[in-house]
């Protein structure tokens, strides 16, 4: 189905809608779900009322209640296809009892959607639920990880199939094709509309902090294009924390999540130059950092802590962006602390990345030459073959080392696998900088 925000409304009227659906769709979505038992259903019924919305509002006015008017149309288009669907079965029935339409059965005209809309109770307990399982079906394990991502986007999100496009640089039949997939996939599986077992939700809550951190990491440090950083992709994961920490607040490693996310946020306006060049970390304006996301952030980690079960591995992260967002410098910051700390991740969650970062660790708290033998070890083992930070990483040892030549060649191969054009601009100057100080030398 096609989105409708992108087909249909103009002026106050379509920028009240589009308001309304990216704060309520998941609710909106969450609710049409449970009401039908048919999540794909749901979310075209969505879609249907968001159209209706379109048309309507900028006509006769933005209703008093509009979730409850959106919600109430996607209700009622529920009807329509089950009548579709020969629609005086049990389901059909209950529905149009819920709704006190018995007589749209008997042809009867449907009452007014506003009227109705005026009358409707929110239940929070009923809602955080619905969208708290809306999260675990859209990040749901028999869907791929590009499937999730753009399926979370879209239901929870609330973001059109272009905004999706334009987040994850792919063309918009593309992000349609995978969010189609995702849904007949779940269809397939007889996925229903229901929160995980106890014993799999552990393990399904993972899987949802695992598509809000991607989603986050693509758009903090992006991995092609034009810009250092997608703003609008950074954000949306950080809402995305944001309502699932209210969801599910008794979860240490979803408030270790949000704080690695509000803590590495809170560097972004200084991560660029005026011209949207990146800046690294020991030339950034400490001064442009935004104070209120590190207190958030910070206090975030400090409700991780509070659960007394030891950090997992969002938490650890956040312990380690603490470390930076409390240091008046990158001289003056605990990168002992910082090392122990991502000795402790690799223990707990092991991954070449994570070697990687700790190398840059030991380089800054022992020297280079301390450092090069791990990353040496990353090459011989074949890790992290196709990234450009590997050979980033090692072409900064080998500089600092005095080893230019060496360094000159890391550089460009960091820059032949290096997506991002800003990115890569920056390893150019890191390499021209090495044939300017031969040059002196």
């Amino acid at each position: 189905m096609s989105d409708s925000l992108s087909v249909a409304g103009s002026g106050g009227g379509r920028e009240a809608v589009a308001a309304v659906w990216r704060i309520e769709s998941a609710r909106i979505v969450g609710a049409l779900a449970r009401y039908t038992g048919d999540f794909a259903l749901a979310e075209d019924l969505a879609q249907e009322a968001l159209a209706e919305a379109l048309v309507s509002w900028p006509r006769d006015g933005v209703p008093h209640n509009p979730a409850g008017w959106l919600l109430t149309v996607g209700r009622r288009r529920a009807i329509d296809a089950f009548r579709r669907r020969s629609a005086l079965d049990d389901r059909y029935a209950a529905l149009a009892h819920e709704l006190g339409e018995g007589g749209v059965a008997s042809g009867a005209a449907p009452a007014d959607p506003a009227r109705e809309a005026e009358e409707m109770l929110w239940d929070p307990d009923r809602i955080d639920d619905d969208v708290l399982t809306l999260m675990f079906i859209s990040c749901h394990p028999v869907l791929s990880r590009e499937a999730r991502v753009a399926l979370t986007l879209r239901v929870v999100g609330g973001l059109t199939s272009d905004e999706i496009a334009r987040a994850l640089l792919v063309p918009t039949a593309t992000a349609q094709a995978r969010i189609t997939r995702a849904k007949k996939t779940l269809a397939a599986a007889r996925v229903p509309f229901a929160p995980p077992a106890a014993g799999e939700r552990a393990e399904r809550l993972g899987s949802v902090l695992s598509v809000i951190y991607v989603i986050f990491t693509e758009g903090s440090s992006a991995s092609s294009g034009g810009e250092v950083i997608r703003f609008d992709l950074a954000g949306e994961a950080q809402r995305l924390a944001r309502v699932l920490s209210r969801l599910v607040p008794d979860e240490p490693e979803v408030h270790g999540l949000l704080a690695l996310l509000e803590l590495t946020a809170a560097r972004f306006p200084a991560r660029t130059g005026p011209d949207g060049e990146p800046v690294l970390l020991e030339h950034q304006d400490r001064r442009r950092w935004d104070r209120a996301a590190i207190r958030r952030g910070r206090a975030a980690l400090a409700r991780a802590e509070k659960a007394g079960r030891g950090l997992g591995a969002y938490g650890l992260q956040a312990a380690i962006a603490e470390c930076h967002a409390v240091a008046p410098s990158v001289e003056a910051t605990n990168w002992d602390r910082i090392v122990l700390i991502y000795e402790a991740l690799g223990r707990l969650a092991p991954s070449p990345v994570v070697d990687l970062n700790r190398a840059v660790a030991v380089s800054m708290a022992r020297g280079p030459a301390a450092a090069l033998p791990i990353v040496d070890a990353l090459v011989s083992g074949g890790s992290l073959a196709n990234s450009h930070l590997l050979p980033s990483v090692r072409g900064e040892l080998l500089a600092r080392l005095g080893r230019g030549d060496e360094a000159r060649t890391e550089f460009e191969k960091a820059m032949s696998l290096c997506g991002n054009d800003r990115d890569r601009a920056l390893l150019a100057g890191k390499r021209d900088a090495l044939g300017q100080r031969d040059v002196l030398g």
